[in-house]
């Protein structure tokens, strides 16, 4: 018995909208026109991404930092605007950005 079974029995009468379903696969980030810098840096001898230039509000750097880092298993942080990614993984974070709709620029080598 799955999940889905087990929550008709708990409520016969409730019938799922397809609307939030939609909503849940589909995450919308703030778009700007400029686009996002993605370099990479050594901080402390440790290969790091830096995501730069992006201007959303606090809520939208943290939904992105969230899912990047939750795509990539790796950790990272954001503070002063800027968004850091622990590793080396400008590919798979620019495919990413551009998947949702960012106009992404590479930095450096």
């Amino acid at each position: 018995m799955d999940l889905q079974d087990q929550l008709k029995n708990l409520f016969p009468d409730h019938t799922p909208s397809k609307e939030n379903i939609e909503e849940v696969n589909q995450p919308n980030y703030w778009l700007q026109d400029s686009p996002i810098l993605c370099k990479y840096e050594k901080r402390k001898g440790k290969p790091v991404t830096i995501l730069d230039g992006y201007t959303g509000a606090d809520a939208d750097f943290k939904k992105l930092t969230k899912d990047l880092k939750s795509l990539l298993s790796v950790g990272g942080s954001y503070k002063n605007d800027i968004i850091i990614i622990q590793g080396d993984y400008r590919d798979k974070i620019m495919a990413f950005l551009k998947e949702n709709g960012f106009t992404v620029k590479r930095v450096g080598g």
